[in-house]
């Protein structure tokens, strides 16, 4: 097998089991441990997975997100229930802004039910399936485009930001701790504050499982959003100290059930 080949087999892997172990996979692809550390080390690099003491994982740490890649393929129900219930807090007509990620690609595909709609995104993913569709007006932000996190950021998308106006922004978050949503990317951020400001309405769609971790930039004070949409009640620190800010806080918290098939 080639190299090529192998490390292409170790992805398929990892998006089937979100981790691997070292000794597992130099049995299985018949090459030695050393072999495997520069194929890991390399995919590392390339930031499409995390190498841990004795393999390697897809999940989320501290300072690191798997590739856009693999959390596409990832948690898809949650997902889907996510982005239907923040669809519902959209109407026909309605401008809305979209954040990077794959969870947001999803509310992107569910809102296209929503037409007539402007949806303005710098979501390379949502821009690729919603463009040419009927009763969208689709607003692409540019910038300098990360394959990590498949989407455009910097300057330019900043700057774009600034001269646009929406009814609503959807903003999600990989971690959250306390009242404070964080990143671990710092041109991410910017942009998901620009969004945020450029906004008349603002909803943050959170994975419960990202509550109780941190990264290492601050995006928001939760508080800061209308709406938060969780796939389960929000954990009682998160809970308690909005609830403690009431003359502060107005923020409504949704929780979506996902759907029978």
């Amino acid at each position: 097998m080639k190299r090529e080949e192998r490390r292409q087999e170790i992805i398929n892997l990892l998006v089937e089991s979100r981790a691997v172990e070292l000794d597992d996979i130099a049995e299985r692809f018949g090459v030695s441990k050393m072999t495997i550390h520069r194929d890991l080390d390399d995919l590392e690099r390339a930031g499409v997975l995390r190498k841990v003491r004795g393999g390697a994982t897809i999940d989320a740490g501290t300072q690191f997100e798997s590739d856009f890649r693999f959390r596409e393929l990832q948690e898809a129900d949650v997902k889907r229930a996510l982005a239907e219930t923040a669809a519902e807090l959209v109407e026909p007509g309605m401008t809305v802004m979209i954040n990077d990620g794959s969870m947001a690609s999803v509310l992107g595909d569910v809102l296209a039910d929503r037409k007539p709609i402007t949806i303005i995104t710098n979501n390379a993913a949502i821009m690729e399936r919603a463009k040419g569709l009927s009763g969208v007006t689709l607003i692409g932000l540019g910038g300098v485009y990360s394959s990590k996190f498949n989407a455009y950021f910097g300057i330019v998308t900043e700057e774009a930001l600034s001269r646009l106006r929406a009814d609503i922004a959807f903003i999600s978050a990989p971690a959250a701790s306390g009242r404070l949503a964080y990143h671990m990317d710092e041109a991410v951020v910017r942009t998901k504050r620009a969004m945020m400001a450029s906004s008349r309405q603002t909803c943050l769609m959170i994975n419960s499982r990202r509550f109780g971790h941190t990264a290492l930039h601050v995006l928001a004070d939760i508080a800061e959003f209308d709406t938060v949409i969780s796939d389960k009640p929000l954990p009682h620190d998160t809970s308690a100290e909005l609830g403690a800010q009431v003359d502060d806080s107005k923020t409504v918290v949704r929780i979506a059930k996902e759907t029978t098939p």
